[in-house]
Parts: C-alpha cells; sequence; structure tokens
C-alpha cells in the first residue's frame, strides 16, 4: 500500500501544484452515528519539559518502563524580526473529537470531517496527543456523498514485509462539490522485530482562496546498532502558500534522544513575503556529559539587493567555553558593515571579551563576571519517554521461536556532531 511506504504517504508535496486539506463549516452528512461528540481538540503546542541531569538518566531498553512527563514549556527560539504572513489562516467554526473521524460502533459512522487548519509558524513538534491518532484493528473501505455534493472517503489496512515488518495505517480525505476546497490526512504505525517502532500522520490541503498547506510529524524509537542504546527521534515539517499573494513559508524540527543523556535539537525555516524573504537555522547538542554546543544563523533579503543577518555559537565544557558571533548589513550597492565579537570564559570568574567591527569600532578587556551556561536540556531522554506511550505501545508481530532479526552492521556511523546544511533550494522557489 502506499500509504506505508517508508517514505511519504503521498509523493513530496509540491506547493506549486499540490492540492490539499481546507476548512469549510462542517456539513450535515447523510449517514449519522451515535458516537460523535462536540468537544474541542487541544491547540497544538511544542511543549518543553524540566531539565534531566544526565547522571540521573535510566538505562532505558527499547521494552522499558516509562517516567511521567515533566510540566510543558516552550521554546526559545525564533526570528521576530521578520514580518508575520498577511494571509488569513481560515478556520474551521466547529472542531471535531477524535470519534467524528473514525466511527467506534460500525462502518455505518458519520464522513469524516477536516480538522485541518494551516500549520502554524514557530510552533515546533507536537505532542501524540495533540494528533490523537486513533487507527482501527479491521480493514475499512468507504466513501460517501454529502446532501451539500461534498465527497468524502476513509480506508484503513495493514501491511507486512520481511523481518517482521509491519505497518498498519488509516488515510481519509474529501472536497467540495466543486473540487475548490480539498484535505487529506493519514496515519500510520511501523515495526518490526528488531524493535524499531514508528508513529506518524501527515496531512494536507488547500481552500477556495488558493492557499495550499501541508504537514508532517513521525517520532520514531530504535536501538542504535553502535552504541547499542535505545534512541527516540521526533521531527515535524510544515509549509504553506498564499493563493493570492507571493508569501509562503516551510520549517522542518527534529529532537533525537538517547538513553545516556545524548540529545540534539535544531530547525531550518524559510519565508518569504512579496519582496522580502528570510531564513533561520538553530541547532542545540547535548552529550550527556557536560558537554553543550548551540548555534543560531538567522538572515534575510529583500529583490532590491539589501541583505542583512545575525549569528552565534556557544561551546561549554565544565564551566569553560566561548561564545562568538556576527551581526552585519548589506546595502543595495554592494556596501558592507558588520560587527563581531567573542568571549572567552576562564571558569575562574575571569571573561575575555573583545570584538571590533567595520566603522573602526574595537574593544579587548578581561572583566569579573560569572558564566552561565544550559548544560543540560530543559526535554530529555525521561520527558520524552514519558511522552511518548502511544509510540511506546506499538505491538510488533509476533516472532516465530528460532527465528532472529537480520540487523544490517555494513552501514556507516553517523556522522560527528556536524550542524545540517540547508537544503539546496528553497521548496517554495
Amino acid at each position: 500500500m502506499a500509504a506505508c511506504s517508508r517514505g511519504l504517504a503521498w509523493p513530496p508535496f509540491d506547493l506549486t501544484t499540490a492540492r490539499g486539506p481546507a476548512s469549510w463549516p462542517r456539513q450535515r452528512a447523510v449517514i449519522r452515528c451515535c458516537c460523535a461528540g462536540a468537544d474541542p481538540l487541544p491547540r497544538r503546542r511544542l511543549s518543553r519539559a524540566a531539565a534531566v541531569a544526565p547522571e540521573r538518566a535510566e538505562e532505558w531498553r527499547i521494552d522499558g518502563n516509562k517516567p511521567s512527563a515533566a510540566a510543558p514549556g516552550r521554546r526559545r527560539a525564533s526570528l521576530t524580526a521578520m514580518p508575520p504572513l498577511p494571509f488569513p489562516a481560515p478556520r474551521s467554526r466547529r472542531q471535531f473529537k477524535q470519534q467524528d473521524f473514525y466511527p467506534r460502533c460500525t462502518p455505518r459512522g458519520p464522513a469524516p470531517q477536516s480538522r485541518d487548519t494551516p500549520p502554524k509558524r514557530d510552533t515546533g513538534i507536537a505532542s501524540e496527543k495533540e494528533w490523537g491518532i486513533n487507527l482501527p484493528d479491521e480493514a475499512v473501505k468507504e466513501s460517501g456523498i454529502n446532501e451539500d455534493g461534498s465527497t468524502w472517503y476513509r480506508e484503513s489496512g495493514e501491511d507486512v514485509g520481511e523481518n517482521g515488518y509491519r505497518c498498519r495505517w488509516t488515510r481519509m480525505g474529501g472536497q467540495n462539490h466543486d473540487g475548490s476546497t480539498e484535505w487529506k490526512e493519514t496515519w500510520w504505525e511501523k515495526s518490526d522485530w528488531t524493535g524499531y517502532k514508528e508513529l506518524g500522520a501527515e496531512k494536507s490541503g488547500k481552500n477556495a482562496e488558493g492557499d495550499s498547506w501541508w504537514e508532517k510529524w513521525k517520532e520514531v524509537l530504535y536501538q542504535d546498532e553502535w552504541s547499542n542504546l535505545a534512541r527516540i527521534e521526533r521531527s515535524a515539517e510544515k509549509q504553506a502558500k498564499s493563493g493570492v499573494e507571493n508569501a509562503g513559508w516551510y520549517e522542518k524540527w527534529w529532537e533525537k534522544y538517547d538513553a545516556k543523556g545524548w540529545t540534539e535539537k535544531g530547525a531550518h525555516k524559510y519565508g518569504r513575503l512579496n519582496e522580502q524573504s528570510w531564513w533561520e537555522r538553530w541547532g542545540e547538542h547535548y552529550d550527556g556529559r557536560g558537554f553543550v554546543l548551540k548555534w543560531t544563523d538567522k538572515w534575510a533579503e529583500t529583490d532590491l539587493g539589501t541583505k542583512w543577518g545575525d549569528k552565534w555559537e556557544e561551546k561549554f565544557f565544565a564551566g569553560i567555553g566561548s561564545r562568538q558571533g556576527e551581526t552585519w548589513h548589506v546595502s543595495p550597492g554592494g556596501e558592507r558593515w558588520s560587527r563581531t565579537w567573542g568571549e572567552e570564559h576562564f571558569g575562574n570568574g575571569k571573561v575575555h571579551k573583545y570584538g571590533k567591527s567595520t566603522t573602526g569600532e574595537s574593544w579587548d578587556l578581561v572583566v569579573d563576571e560569572e558564566t552561565y551556561y544550559e548544560a543540560e536540556p530543559h526535554y530529555g531522554w525521561a520527558d520524552v519517554v514519558g511522552d511518548s506511550t502511544q509510540l511506546l505501545s506499538i505491538q510488533p508481530v509476533e516472532r516465530p521461536p528460532g527465528v532472529f532479526p537480520a540487523i544490517d552492521f555494513s552501514s556507516a556511523p553517523p556522522p560527528k556532531d556536524a550542524p545540517p546544511g540547508m537544503p539546496p533550494s528553497s521548496p517554495l522557489d
């Protein structure tokens, strides 16, 4: 089944041509069901929890116990200097409970209603509860026409393969009578005998104004072949494009954790509003033993040739480390201005600060100053395990006695701490 290929549920979404989920008022369907509800779904938020010290990290295995989640919070990274997109994010007049999407009583349930609206910028990676993935136990294939002429479909199934591979999936969608609004949504869970587990969702849509959007979310549990440690990875991709002006944006977020406290987080962002474009990248890396690396790079430009940006990086271990950065600007005529700065922290209350600019500024001094940095992630291994109960509960196909999973050790180990690069081209170009 296409929905369970080891990739996207549909071919990659092309914003310039694709058609996807729309938000329109709920229509009265011909079919009704007693299990539909009306409580609103929670809004998507980026969860963040209290710091988890590496020395308290437990030796988690693939089937280990799950600690409770810590209190949620919000990530700090954003590109506040860039203007927001003006085109509207249409919303449904009503949001629907999960039962409105898949009837738990009989296949005579109501037509699935689109709960999707264009994703919001700078909201990070949603939680399992916010996605509300609910896969049925039996295969379903049904479709229908509502009284207003809009159509819908819903189908689910299961695919199996070698090494105990199993993928359970559900996909649904619909459109209005003339096809000007359309939405699609796919859910899946995957597993095999190596302990690999994956939970994911993908949705896309468009509305009558020509706005289009796409979003994909995924979390994965697996055992690292080189360290033999359990790892959990979470990711989200989002993009939207205006149908009435030259405006759109794209974001990719990722988080990676292992049972020893190693953590990596980052994001790539791109946006355009008429004659102005902007980019942002940031990353965080914690090795679980006290070393931390953080960096941010953001820049913007106009069609007239004006460019500006700002970037910084910090590295610390055991109270000793450095910070450095640059702010710059280029005029349409090519004139460049920049200011660079740096700090060396010696771990003894002394900090060496230095910098210069293209206008002749300069400084170089040593000051008495305490060193502060975040040596541990606010949201770590114990937190992500506590928030991944649905992922951990995925049941693989039972392995027959005497049959062992095939593990490929021929691949090279992952690269060391290299910040990821930007895509070769913008998805909105």
